[in-house]
């Protein structure tokens, strides 16, 4: 596509998006007015595009999934379209030439504050994965005013800063009032009976509404001409402002439909441990799905009669259980306003949903009060209550007898409303996200399930798109690889395998360890501009980055750096490759261990950073407010990927293969996707340590392990935790950290003690800490090891779990867009 870049075309369109947008002309405009022109200029090739391939979805009518999610952790747009445009080195070049420097026009750009972890990146990546390969597609979401929330770190703490994201506008989305759906809330059913139809008829009344506004943002696939559709709803109220009301002096009625509208778009995922923070996450829930629900069926009745075949033309890929309430919401359409009978609606319904579970920690599977369900959502509820009614009667047909089985499966249990149940029982697909998670389930959590509908379950091993990864993120790498091998790895990862016949060839690994150190000499700046810290670019990298939770043990990493920085205190004369250790997270707002974690990181990296006598040979840092854009960098510089959740906790990860794709092998537990890593790379080139899946289940169903143990034979161990509440990293406040180390070991508490076995895994950690410095120390087996983990890393693109969910799940037609 870049032959048709026309670079006199696209200055002439910038200074004219300039002078249109602001007044402005070049030499007077602000950064963040030529961000937004450029922009403009990239959205002008996109559109045509985008209205081409619409224009094919009309005329072929290919099978489309709608990919549901509550979260899409995009990222910045502008350097991704131009990637996919296959523009990137020509805009860098035309902007040269007016003087402006690409990556700091990129640097304007918030990233989009849509989601806030994995889930959502995978999300990202999968509409990447099915705009390259041809594949028609809707993501659908919410259009969060504010994100989760900018990180702040104040004195070591965490603070929550609203992330308003969208203060300068979207340039890249557009949006779309004439597809606006009204979403109902509370009030009730009022039941008649037609004549006509002879059925009854089910009318909500008494209720709330809402209009939903979507907001679509172009989805470009690679150098294939395809852009689809990522559609984010906003919310409006119906009567802007009730004047009457006002007039009347009634204030808060005249405002209320405004208010209900901006709190369900204001922010991503409200604090859900209180009653109002649950109910506006259920509104959330069924205010985007109603919406796109609605979308899609409308969209399949302008051009086919028979809403009973809706399910050859749509399929509903359901991320994670916030969007199960899809089941229950196709239903309601299907039954109330369609008109087709209970059997004939349940037939398109489960075949139109899918899902996939993401998790295997219960307090993940959502679950909803009764009362809060059905006063908010009372024809949805009547709709799971039938639903459920059915279900157990068929578990009672196949279990006679046995309540367990209706306790255990039923989707109405105990006053509560249980989503993942309910999606296992409609969808006609349930999906893990890497081969040890699926096996847990399936053995585990959903064994149950699994017994009773084996045929659904299936694996879908996640991955990641090279081209945010590697292509954009590392452009020092991703050149080196293309002059090696091609550029096909581009949009066919498994080519990069051909590196393998560079990694015992000293020049190749010559070139390929001084890409990593330029990236480390960028990360470095980095983290002096925003840190004030300086960091030995010669020094081990040693990276853990994602979001800040008790499975994912930060806290190992920061008790293990207490316990090197010990020995070096110790022993001054030992020798000790320098390290730097960096950490980046959010820790939700609610969540007081994790963001007391976060201060003992800090509070570490202050005492040890300013400690002279140990000559810089261990550093700590900290990188505030961890997103996407920065996240590119990060995996670029890093030496060491910190993959250490407790076994049988982390269900994939995806940070563990954009390290593996950057050449950072593994320092992991056999958890997640780390066993396929392992699979591909081979166990010499990533270095694992822990308790395995199978010893960690078998602890827990026998009440866990005596953390005291470790704490009384193991005098290492016993200092470390002692240095938690002597002061040594809080002077002013001995008890700080006394939470984390009563969590270890609980000695005051009926609870159990260190649920996540960071005790019983430390010693092995360390020992694998030790390999890590031996390995480094030999510079040949190190470049070695780096270049087999890129080489190896083919599997983990989503370009191949897309198409695995198209071939086994989706079953879509590829479709071609011409220039």
């Amino acid at each position: 596509m870049s032959k048709r870049f026309d670079k006199e075309v696209f200055i002439e369109s910038v200074k004219s998006n300039l002078k249109t947008l602001y007044r402005q002309t070049l030499v007077d405009a602000t950064k963040q007015q030529v961000f937004q022109a450029v922009s403009y200029a990239v959205k002008d090739t996109i559109i045509d595009n985008w209205m081409e391939t619409q224009k094919v979805y009309e005329e072929e009518d290919p099978k489309m999934v709608y990919y549901m999610s509550m979260e899409f952790l995009m990222g910045r747009a502008l350097g991704n379209n131009m990637i996919n445009l296959t523009e990137y080195k020509e805009v860098k070049e035309a902007l040269e030439e007016l003087g402006f420097d690409l990556n700091v026009i990129e640097d304007q750009e918030p990233d989009a504050a849509l989601g806030n972890g994995g889930l959502g990146r995978l999300a990202a990546c999968f509409l990447d994965s099915l705009a390259t390969l041809g594949y028609a597609a809707y993501g659908c979401g919410i259009r969060y005013r504010y994100g989760m929330f900018k990180q702040k770190i104040e004195n070591g703490y965490q603070i929550e800063v609203p992330d308003n994201w969208l203060k300068d506008g979207n340039p890249f989305e557009l949006r779309r009032p004439e597809y606006a759906k009204e979403v109902k809330f509370g009030g009730y059913i009022r039941v008649e009976y037609d004549e006509a139809t002879k059925r009854n008829k089910f009318i909500q009344e008494g209720y709330q509404s809402v209009r939903a506004i979507p907001f679509d943002i172009p989805i470009v696939g690679y150098n294939n001409n395809v852009v689809n559709t990522l559609r984010v709803w906003d919310a409006e109220a119906i009567n802007d402002f009730q004047l009457d009301s006002f007039d009347k002096g009634d204030y808060q009625k005249a405002v209320e439909q405004e208010n209900l509208a901006r709190n369900i778009v204001e922010v991503l995922y409200p604090n859900d441990n209180h009653y109002a923070g649950k109910e506006l996450r259920l509104k959330q829930q069924y205010f985007f799905i109603s919406a796109s629900v609605q979308a899609a069926v409308a969209k399949y009745k302008k051009n086919h009669s028979d809403i009973r075949k809706f399910y050859e033309k749509a399929t509903f890929q359901l991320n994670d259980t916030h969007p199960t309430v899809a089941v229950a919401e196709l239903m309601r359409i299907l039954l109330d306003e369609e008109g087709l009978e209970w059997d004939e609606a349940w037939e398109v319904t489960t075949k139109t949903c899918a899902y996939t579970n993401h998790t295997i920690m219960a307090e993940a599977l959502e679950k909803w009060p009764i009362e809060l369900f059905s006063r908010l959502l009372p024809r949805i509820y009547q709709i799971i209550e039938e639903i459920n009614r059915r279900f157990v009667e068929e578990i009672q047909k196949k279990y006679p007898g046995n309540q367990e089985k209706i306790r255990k499966m039923a989707i109405i249990y105990d006053g509560q409303v249980k989503m993942a149940h309910l999606a296992i029982c409609a969808g006609y697909s349930v999906n893990g996200v890497a081969a040890l998670h699926t096996e847990i389930l399936k053995n585990q959590e959903l064994k149950d399930f699994y017994e009773m509908m084996p045929e659904k379950f299936n694996n879908k091993t996640n991955g990641i798109t090279q081209r945010r990864f590697l292509l954009h993120a590392n452009p020092l790498l991703a050149d080196w690889v293309t002059e090696h091998i091609g550029d096909e790895w581009i949009t066919d990862l498994a080519q990069i395998s051909k590196l393998k016949v560079y990694v015992d060839d000293e020049k190749a690994q010559q070139e390929f360890m001084n890409i990593k150190y330029q990236n480390k000499l960028r990360l470095a700046k980095y983290i002096r501009e925003h840190n004030g810290i300086d960091v030995d670019p010669r020094s081990i990298f040693d990276v853990q980055v994602k979001r800040l939770h008790e499975y994912k043990r930060q806290l190992l990493n920061i008790l293990h750096v207490m316990y090197l920085y010990n020995k070096i205190k110790d022993h001054p004369e030992m020798p000790f490759y320098p390290r730097t250790f960096i950490f980046g997270a959010k820790a939700a707002a609610g969540y007081r261990r994790a963001k007391l974690t976060i201060k003992l990181i800090n509070s570490v990296a202050d005492v040890i950073n300013n400690d002279k006598s140990i000559n810089g040979k261990l550093k700590v840092v900290f990188i505030e407010d961890y997103r996407v854009s920065n996240a590119e960098w990060i995996f670029a510089a890093a030496d060491v990927s910190e993959q250490i959740s407790t076994a049988s906790k982390e269900a994939s990860g995806t940070g563990n293969m954009k390290f593996m794709l950057n050449g950072a092998p593994t320092l992991g537990t056999m958890d997640g996707a780390n066993v396929e890593i392992v699979q591909e790379v081979g166990e010499e080139n990533a270095f694992i340590f822990g308790l395995s899946a199978q010893e960690v289940i078998n602890y827990e169903n026998n009440g866990g392990y005596n953390p005291m143990d470790y704490f009384n034979n193991d005098q290492d161990i016993r200092r470390v935790l002692m240095q938690l509440i002597n002061g040594e990293y809080a002077p002013d406040d001995p008890e700080r950290f006394r939470d984390i180390y009563d969590s270890l070991l609980n000695t005051n508490s009926s609870d159990r003690a260190d649920t996540y076995f960071i005790l019983a895994d430390f010693k092995s950690y360390a020992e694998a800490q030790e390999r890590v410095e031996k390995a480094y120390r030999d510079e040949t087996g190190w470049a070695r090891m780096a270049m087999m983990n890129t080489a190896c890393s083919g599997k983990f693109t989503s370009d191949r779990t897309i198409q695995q969910y198209v071939d086994e799940i989706w079953h879509l037609d590829k479709v071609t867009v011409e220039a």
